[in-house]
């Protein structure tokens, strides 16, 4: 089963700290764009941030 993940949870788990710095990560960094789940609810699916998440991690590694 798919799970969601709001702008809370990612603030939560320490994957973001604001909006601003989300929206520079989906305009330069391909962070995955949110999913809508009603007319005035929106949120990520958890496996596309992890996938994006080890992306990062490899990009970094391949880097260093």
């Amino acid at each position: 089963m798919t799970r969601y993940l709001r702008f809370a949870d990612l603030v939560e788990r320490r994957i973001v700290k604001n909006r601003a710095t989300l929206c520079r990560w989906q305009q330069r960094h391909g962070f995955p764009r949110p999913v809508r789940l009603g007319p005035n609810t929106a949120a990520f699916r958890e496996s596309d941030i992890e996938a994006w998440l080890r992306e990062r991690e490899a990009a970094a590694a391949e880097a260093a």
